[in-house]
């Protein structure tokens, strides 16, 4: 079972307008730096947090307990301008807990409610005998050769974010998820999906855009052991220790 944990800035939308429009490059900075500091709190306990929209983030958050949440909340409340919001859940892939961490959180009102504040929905916590976290770090094959040093910057950012469209389009129906997470690389929480079924994905993604791709797969008890296993599990790859596309390692 996977844990997951939508984080969502309270009324923030209003509040960037309230009483005038603030400064575009503060609300960014506030943003990145909730970003991170979300990240901090979270990895203490294996956790690990995928920006999204900035005021939405997501989280795998196996191992994380109700009062590790709930002093999160309170941290940030006590050093930002604003509140956050919780909503947790968990099931047997990545898709489904974030739609149940979604709903248990939107049952206590919308995102611009200006009566809810600080709420921490859960609608589960996975208990440690049936933990297991899945994630497959995905990149791009060659991208400095082939695309950053020769195109403009701007033009290798498009083909990027049109190779992350087809990814997410692809892993979603599967019950998996895909992020961004920075250069030509991208994180997949994916339980339930096999090396094969993630194999077939990137080959159709090739033949449609013509961009290569290769994944390492890591397998543990926690997003933060997972994590570490895909980077290993990619190195392989790129060290040529192994030459298939996909590559697992489990704890």
């Amino acid at each position: 079972m996977i844990q997951m944990t939508l984080i969502q800035i309270d009324n923030y939308g209003p509040w960037t307008v309230t009483p005038t429009p603030r400064a575009e490059a503060d609300l960014q900075i506030l943003q990145a730096e909730l970003y991170a500091d979300l990240q901090r709190q979270f990895a203490v306990k294996g956790g690990l947090v995928f920006f999204t929209r900035f005021d939405n983030m997501l989280a795998v958050t196996n191992g994380v307990d109700m009062d590790h949440h709930l002093r999160i909340q309170k941290s940030i409340n006590n050093r930002y301008p604003i509140t956050v919001s919780m909503g947790v859940g968990t099931a047997e892939t990545p898709y489904e807990a974030q739609r149940s961490a979604t709903s248990a959180l939107q049952k206590y009102g919308g995102a611009q409610s200006e009566e809810r504040s600080e709420i921490l929905a859960i609608e589960g916590l996975v208990k440690p005998d049936d933990s297991f976290v899945q994630i497959a770090h995905i990149d791009i094959n060659g991208i400095t050769d082939s695309l950053t040093d020769i195109i403009p910057a701007y033009d290798t950012s498009f083909i990027v974010n049109r190779v992350q469209h087809f990814l997410m389009k692809k892993l979603i129906e599967k019950g998996s998820l895909l992020f961004f997470i920075g250069g030509d690389n991208f994180m997949s929480p994916c339980n339930g999906m096999n090396p094969e079924g993630l194999l077939t994905i990137i080959e159709e993604i090739e033949e449609e855009t013509n961009i290569a791709l290769k994944a390492g797969v890591g397998k543990g008890p926690n997003a933060e052991k997972a994590a570490n296993l895909a980077d290993l599990a990619l190195e392989e790859i790129r060290g040529g220790c192994t030459y298939n596309l996909v590559h697992v390692m489990k704890e």
